[in-house]
């Protein structure tokens, strides 16, 4: 059986009572809501009704799930991960959870991603103009940011676009790989281009996750 450093099985505590009406406020649950709490729960495998102790106790703390049965990660420098985002959300279906951690951003991506997006990179015209993303996928983990965010400054993980359903959409390679060579097209754009306008503070854009597809 798959743990991690939340599962202890033999803990009966209600590890989503603090995300109830209530206490919005206090954890700032618009960014993680309990459907998206428990389907992050859902990748840490264990018996159902497996209570996540550490959560419970600490949930201003990160944790660490695995990848490659309920979701893989595509880790992408976070400049070249801004503008797939932007192009995701602008011209394409949305995403699904994004994160950001340790100076990389993570986009969360439908399990069998990470086999595939390298491949199909080779392959792409433009793959040689994509930085290479990191894939994690079956037999890999992921560090997930806490469900109460730390402060601004925290070097904690924090999310971009959280988890808010019990089954988020997930983008597949393809849509990764077009996002991808959609990001690589605007740096290329942008070389030839001079804009009389400072550039927009980094994280400064908000998804509307009411768009997502």
């Amino acid at each position: 059986m798959t743990t991690t450093s939340w599962l202890r099985d033999e803990t009966p505590y209600d590890v989503f009572r603090f995300l109830r009406t209530g206490e919005e406020d206090r954890y700032q649950t618009a960014r993680v809501t309990g459907e998206g709490a428990a389907w992050l729960a859902s990748a840490a495998g264990g018996e159902p009704g497996a209570a996540l102790a550490r959560w419970e106790a600490r949930p201003e703390c990160p944790a660490v799930l695995p990848c490659g049965t309920v979701f893989d990660v595509v880790n992408v420098d976070p400049v070249f991960g801004r503008r797939m985002l932007d192009r995701l959300w602008e011209e394409g279906p949305g995403s699904g959870p994004v994160a950001a951690h340790r100076g990389r951003m993570l986009l969360f991506a439908a399990p069998g991603t990470a086999q595939r997006l390298p491949a199909l990179l080779d392959w792409e015209e433009w793959g040689d103009a994509v930085p290479r993303p990191l894939c994690h996928g079956t037999g890999d983990a992921v560090t997930v940011p806490p469900l109460a965010p730390a402060g601004q400054e925290s070097s904690e993980p924090r999310w971009l676009v959280a988890p808010d359903t019990r089954n988020p959409w997930l983008p597949g390679p393809e849509v990764m790989l077009w996002a991808c060579v959609r990001a690589a097209r605007a740096v290329s754009a942008a070389d030839v281009r001079v804009s009389i306008f400072a550039p927009a503070a980094q994280g400064a854009n908000v998804y509307d996750v009411s768009r997502r597809r």
